[in-house]
């Protein structure tokens, strides 16, 4: 194997023994090569000791610049790239590091070459003090970090073992194009103008959704891949514009071959990276998870609930909540244990935080050593402000948080303060992780852009059974119609979501015009997914579980950019490369475009 020598200019002929990680007990006192990154050198007078580092470990070189041939040693610096070649042998008693893989070893250097200089680095990477937008410009840099090192090979092995699981199963790997028709699924697509067919544009999938499920008609059964998908949203900590998802699609299943299936598979994994040997799955319908922990996404390692008052305080004079119930609002509480001796300044930092989030202000009622507090004390007896805090589920020296809103809003306040209070409190159990099915989804919802109908999850969702003639009549209430939809949540975390699928085509029609399609914008849009809809679909169902996500989880990291190679920022910049770039005026003439 040929590599260029940097301190000498020429070729050199070179095979690596092994990696520094899979050094072996055969190789003792034989002399072997390495090849690697300077991680520390330290000079000892005539001796230098060099520790080298490649992705599979570290072992310390002795260098002995007594010798003619160690000269160049003396131009080693941190992160220069070097083959050495030596003999392995056992270190001396006393400089055993039992801390470090190899740490009995250590190669007495023979020869050595400088494949590569390196400049001096723009931060140190194992430095976590290193703001995150200088770590992005220089990502190459920042991958050499044992974290992230640590994070995407964690990332290969959850690929692998969910290859290997659902192979077992049958499953067969398909891939489904990038390059495809725009169809709605809930976000912005990025568009790719066609330079062939002037005027036309590609959109980057959202998610193979229509794809995998002409698969089924297809007749393959048993679907999945490791699918790229593209969505023009607003990011967040947990979200980038483009993200892997381990897709999946079985034909001939409801939802409880979904439940089986999934749990299996995370089993499986949990096993593997974390030596979990089973997981514990509960389920709960998503009016009810909107009921007690105020999200869909709720993160049961935190042990509050959130109580409805409504009916405790309806009839009161108090104007706060009379005024809310008359327009069929909701007074929700929030209890949390031992703040009840919070002062004023706590208590105003979490009304502003309420009203930043569009609420119109908080109520609390506090126990500090048994006696309660609250601005709304004059408006009730003692005896029912000590009912509304037992009912709210208040405690001696707790106190209790309440909204008195719409639902959704309510619900959004008070799912925001259980979580920020969790965290400032560290009432979150970080020792488990909680998983949880939330199902029974309301089908349709009302845009919050423009308030016309739109999918609570996407259009291709099978409705309830029951609730299919009314759907066909075109005579029912949106609000009264749930879908065959689910989601698996860990942690707060939504890792999976996925749902039974239409199969006939005069419910696919039926779904398409209660949204607002005309039957020119289905057959324009939709019309070779309806067409094929007639040919015997089988009936199927399918979910699709979030890859960086999991990753998050399971590494113990709170931002999805820490678990991908390459990430953008919030603003969906590439820093490194500055992307998205300026293109040359020809490209855009080529492709008919003008700016």
């Amino acid at each position: 194997m040929q590599f260029f020598s940097q301190e000498n200019q020429k070729n050199i002929n070179l095979k690596r023994s092994c990696l520094i990680g899979g050094i072996k007990d055969s190789f003792l006192n034989q002399s072997i090569t390495l090849m690697g990154w300077v991680n520390v050198r330290r000079d000892l007078g005539t001796v230098v000791f060099i520790e080298l580092r490649d992705r599979t470990g570290k072992i310390q070189v002795v260098c002995d610049l007594s010798k003619q041939k160690h000269k160049l040693v003396k131009n080693i610096r941190k992160e220069f790239v070097l083959a050495v070649t030596g003999k392995l042998v056992n270190r001396e008693k006393e400089t055993i590091n039992t801390k470090k893989v190899n740490g009995n070893l250590e190669l007495v250097c023979e020869d050595l070459h400088i494949l590569s200089e390196s400049k001096t680095l723009a931060f140190d990477y194992e430095d976590d003090s290193v703001g995150e937008a200088l770590r992005l410009e220089y990502r190459y840099l920042d991958l050499r970090s044992s974290k992230l090192q640590n994070f995407l090979e964690l990332r290969h092995k959850l690929t692998h073992i969910t290859r290997n699981h659902l192979s077992e199963k049958d499953f067969l790997e398909i891939e489904t194009p990038i390059l495809y028709k725009s169809t709605p699924e809930g976000a912005r697509d990025y568009l790719v103008p066609s330079r062939v067919h002037n005027g036309k544009f590609y959109a980057l999938p959202q998610s193979p959704q229509t794809l995998k499920q002409l698969l089924m008609i297809g007749n393959f059964d048993k679907y999945f891949q490791i699918a790229r998908c593209f969505r023009d949203e607003d990011l967040r900590a947990d979200r980038q514009p483009e993200f892997s998802q381990i897709d999946i699609e079985m034909s001939f299943v409801d939802e409880k071959d979904i439940y089986n299936l999934s749990h299996k598979l995370l089993e499986t994994i949990w096993k593997k990276i974390k030596n979990v040997n089973s997981i514990d799955f509960i389920s709960m319908s998503y009016l009810d998870a909107m009921n007690r922990f105020g999200c869909d996404k709720p993160d049961l390692r935190i042990p509050w609930e959130i109580k409805d008052l409504s009916n405790n305080v309806k009839g009161s004079e108090f104007k706060v909540f009379s005024s809310i119930l008359e327009k069929n609002g909701v007074v929700k509480a929030l209890a949390v244990p031992l703040l009840g001796k919070s002062g004023r300044s706590f208590l105003d930092k979490l009304t502003d935080r309420v009203k930043a989030l569009g609420g119109g202000g908080l109520i609390w009622i506090k126990s500090d050593s048994g006696k309660l507090s609250s601005p709304m004390a004059k408006f009730f007896t003692e005896d029912k402000l000590q009912n509304i805090f037992l009912q709210a589920g208040g405690t001696k020296d707790g106190l209790v948080l309440i909204v008195a809103e719409a639902f959704n809003k309510a619900c959004a306040v008070l799912s925001d303060l259980r979580l920020h209070l969790a965290e400032k409190e560290k009432a979150i159990d970080t020792s488990v992780d909680k998983f949880v099915w939330i199902k029974d989804f309301p089908l349709f919802e009302n845009s919050k852009q423009d308030g016309k109908l739109v999918s609570c999850h996407h259009p291709f969702t099978a409705p309830c059974i029951e609730d299919i003639p009314n759907l066909l009549s075109g005579k029912f209430d949106y609000k009264n119609i749930l879908s065959r939809s689910y989601d698996v949540v860990c942690n707060g975390y939504e890792l999976a979501s996925g749902s039974v699928r239409i199969h006939q085509s005069e419910v696919q029609k039926a779904i398409f015009s209660n949204l607002g399609f005309s039957d020119k914008e289905i057959t324009d849009r939709f019309g070779f997914f309806v067409e094929a809809l007639n040919y015997g679909t089988p009936p199927h169902a399918g979910i699709a579980f979030g890859v960086e996500r999991l990753v998050m989880i399971l590494a113990g990291t709170s931002s999805i950019r820490d678990v991908v190679a390459f990430p953008k920022t919030a603003q969906a910049t590439e820093l490194m490369s500055d992307s998205p770039g300026v293109v040359a005026n020809k490209q855009l003439q080529d492709l008919g475009i003008k700016i």
